[in-house]
This record gives C-alpha cells, sequence and structure tokens, in this order.
C-alpha cells in the first residue's frame, strides 16, 4: 500500500515524525558542541599565550559571535568605540550662533580627506535649507546670452572631480597676538580637503558668452544675508561649480545644492548656497571683502583682494591632543598646504628652528591640496621645541612670526601663516608657546 503523506495542520507544513524530531535535535545539539569545543580551544590558546601574547594566539578582542546585519543602520556611522572626534565652537568667539564657526578636529584624522561630517563651518546668516527642485543658478551681466540653469541642467554638462583644501582666512587668526589657543582643532581647524564634483565655471560663461570686458564676477548666495564676493578673472580658469563632495551630495552646511568652489583661495572666496553670478568690468566691493576679510595695516589702511592662502604647515602629532605617551621610537607627522601650488618640501625642527631636518611627505602631493608629511625619531622624556616650515613648488617659505610681521600688521586679523611651535615637555604633553 502507498505511503500516505502525514497531514497538514491548518494549510502548515507536516509535523516531523518522532524519528525526524530525535534526528534534528541530535544535530542541533553535534552543532552546539562542535561551537562550544571551538570556543574552548579558541579560549585555551588564549590562556596558554604568554608574555606579550603569542603571535598566532586568537586576540581577546575578537569576540567570534554573529554581529550585525547588513542593512541595519542604512546611512554607516563611526564605531561607538570613536568617541569625541566631532567639530566644536568657542563660545564667544563671534557674537551670534547664526554668524559662527565650527572646527575641524585635524588632530584625529588620517590622511588627507575630511570625511563629510567634519568639515569646518563658517556662515554668517546660518544655514539655509533650499528644495534642488525649485533652485536656478542665473548668470546674467557682461554676457551675450543671460541664461538660468536648474540642478539637472548643471549636471547633464561635463563634470570633473578635484581634491583640494578649503580654509578660512581667519585660520589661527585668535593667536595674532599671542598663542591664544592651546589646541590644534582651534588653531588650524577652519581647514579641510575634500573631493569636489561639480562643473567647469568656463564651461557655464562659454555657454553664457561672457563679454572680453568682464573682468570680474559676482557670486551670490541664497542665505539670509544675500553673501556676495566679488571674483578676479584670472581665478576663473580653475573655479568649479560644485554639487557633490567626497562622493555625495553637499551637506546643508557646506552649501547644498550648489557652491563656488575657486582652489587656493580664502574660504569666504567659495560662496556657498550659490544662486545668482553677474558679471562686469570692477569688483562690487560688497560688505564682506571691505569691512571684513580685509587686512588692516598699521596706517589705518586695508589691503583688499589677498584671496590667495599661502603657504603653511602644522604638526599633529604630537601636539595639545597628542601628547607623547611612551619613550622610545615615535613618528612625527603634520600636513602642509599652499594656495599657490604643490608643496615641494617640509623641514621640522625639535629645538624651535636652531636646527632642521627633512621629512619625508606621503603620497599623494596634489596641488592646491593639503599634504602628508613625516619624520620618525627617538624620545626619552627630553624637553623639546618642535615647529614645521613647508616650501611650495613657487618658493615659498613658510615665515616665523618675526619675519611674517615685517610684511603684514598685528592689527590684522586674517592669513596668519606663521609657524607654529609645541612645546613638548618631560611628561609628554605638548602646549602652544611663542617664541622671540
Amino acid at each position: 500500500m502507498a505511503r500516505q503523506p502525514t497531514p497538514r495542520r491548518n494549510g502548515s507544513a507536516p509535523a516531523p515524525s518522532p524519528s525526524r524530531r530525535a534526528w534534528l535535535k541530535g544535530l542541533l545539539a553535534g552543532l552546539a558542541g562542535a561551537l562550544g569545543g571551538a570556543a574552548a580551544a579558541r579560549a585555551a590558546e588564549r590562556t596558554s599565550a604568554t608574555g606579550g601574547g603569542s603571535a598566532e594566539a586568537v586576540p581577546e578582542h575578537a569576540p567570534f559571535l554573529p554581529g550585525r546585519p547588513a542593512g541595519a543602520v542604512p546611512y554607516g556611522r563611526p564605531s561607538p568605540f570613536v568617541q569625541g572626534v566631532v567639530r566644536r565652537w568657542l563660545r564667544g568667539m563671534l557674537p551670534s550662533p547664526l554668524s559662527r564657526s565650527s572646527f575641524t578636529p585635524l588632530a584625529a584624522l588620517e590622511g588627507i580627506i575630511t570625511p563629510n561630517g567634519l568639515v569646518f563651518e563658517r556662515h554668517h546668516g546660518g544655514a539655509p535649507s533650499i528644495d534642488p527642485a525649485r533652485f536656478s543658478l542665473a548668470v546674467h551681466g557682461a554676457v551675450a546670452r543671460p541664461m538660468r540653469f536648474s540642478l539637472d541642467d548643471l549636471k547633464r554638462l561635463p563634470t570633473v572631480s578635484r581634491i583640494h583644501f578649503l580654509e578660512c582666512a581667519g585660520n589661527n587668526s585668535l593667536n595674532w597676538k599671542e598663542p591664544a589657543a592651546n589646541a590644534v582643532q582651534f588653531t588650524h581647524g577652519l581647514l579641510s580637503c575634500c573631493e569636489w564634483t561639480g562643473v567647469p565655471l568656463m564651461e557655464v560663461l562659454r555657454l553664457c558668452g561672457a563679454r572680453r570686458r568682464a573682468r570680474w564676477l559676482l557670486a551670490e548666495g541664497a542665505d539670509g544675508v544675500a553673501y556676495a564676493r566679488s571674483v578676479p578673472r584670472h581665478l576663473w580658469k580653475d573655479a568649479l561649480l560644485v554639487f557633490a563632495q567626497n562622493g555625495e551630495a553637499l551637506r546643508p552646511e557646506q552649501g547644498f545644492p550648489l557652491r563656488l568652489v575657486v582652489p587656493g583661495t580664502e574660504g569666504s572666496l567659495n560662496v556657498k548656497w550659490l544662486h545668482r553670478l553677474k558679471l562686469g568690468r570692477k569688483p562690487w566691493l560688497t560688505r564682506e571683502e571691505t569691512a571684513r576679510y580685509a587686512d588692516l595695516q598699521g596706517d589705518g589702511k586695508a589691503r583688499l583682494f589677498t584671496l590667495v592662502q599661502e603657504v603653511n604647515s602644522v604638526i599633529l602629532r604630537p601636539c595639545p591632543e597628542n601628547p607623547l605617551k611612551r619613550h622610545g621610537r615615535q613618528r612625527l607627522s603634520g600636513i602642509a598646504w599652499s594656495g599657490h601650488g604643490r608643496i615641494s618640501a617640509v623641514e621640522v625642527s625639535f629645538d624651535g628652528g636652531v636646527n632642521w631636518l627633512p621629512t619625508r611627505l606621503e603620497e599623494p602631493v596634489l596641488p592646491k591640496c593639503l599634504t602628508r608629511f613625516s619624520l620618525p625619531f627617538d624620545w626619552h622624556g627630553e624637553e623639546l621645541l618642535l615647529q614645521s616650515r613647508a616650501v611650495d613648488e613657487k618658493g615659498n617659505v613658510q615665515p616665523t612670526y618675526a619675519e611674517m610681521l615685517k610684511v603684514k600688521s598685528a592689527n590684522q586679523v586674517y592669513h596668519n601663516n606663521a609657524i607654529t611651535t609645541w612645546q613638548v615637555m618631560e611628561s609628554g604633553e605638548a602646549r602652544h608657546v611663542r617664541l622671540g
């Protein structure tokens, strides 16, 4: 007689027979025993490790347990074991929360790329929320064909991606008179470096038919203060109309949906929330290039349009946030940059500028981009006066404070590129000091 199938219960799968149930129970018990045996073997292997631990021993930090499934966090976040790597701002530095800066934690970063969530901020009227579906860029003035571009229009044009630093003109401004900030985040943290993706400015000006008589361009943002800057013609060639940063859309605080990036120039020229370009013969002399972002001199006059960021560098290891923790072999590391092009050399001094040693420049070394430098050294508790001095491909050399003040005024607050000194004490802790 043919064997009849086991009846289903309410349409469910057939109930397992007693023999099948016993087989499954034995299989599960065997798997548990195997896993338990493997865990016991790993525990024994850990226990057998002596001294600093056997290279073959399974480390304590490896739990070998099921982890978080893929897709559990749709947008990735740092490990919960990485704490405190965030932007910070200084209370009282600027009068209003809407006109304020936040600083990049440079000492906690590696390589040259700044994660989008850590790129410094500088707003003059807060960060607006702009619907890209309603956005447009108007181009008018001294052009043959005034035009208006949607974001989709711009994305259909030829695009490029380039890595460049972005630095506020007020970076290190707290330290003109004396070392007022004892953390690299607050001395140099108005500095970031990203891959910028967008349309070359010249492509849009070509479509609009820029007139030969046009020598300046007004870039205006759509923020609460209609922030605007005049850009001279010799800087148009490398400028980008940027809609993406490090592979994703610009963050709102970085100018979403569109910003201007003029490589190597002060951050204030790189207008965010860009919505209007007007071409003309003369600069517009806006508030942000006369009352602000002008270099006040000792005679009461001011230098205007000092736009290119000069050669600069800073040591990140060791520094106030990264003290030396043990004697022996160490690795000195830092970053250098210049708005004039590539970094060609960085030297460091351990004795406050009396003697200098060359460092190794770590690849990539790109124009108008952060460049990493490093040097191994031995330390056994002696006091150090650490300095770095950068040179760019145009031959510009980073100055001491005394050298800088021969060509700049102590009254100004912008474009401080003087050599920074960290005093490393016997404890390994570092602090910001001024020599001479």
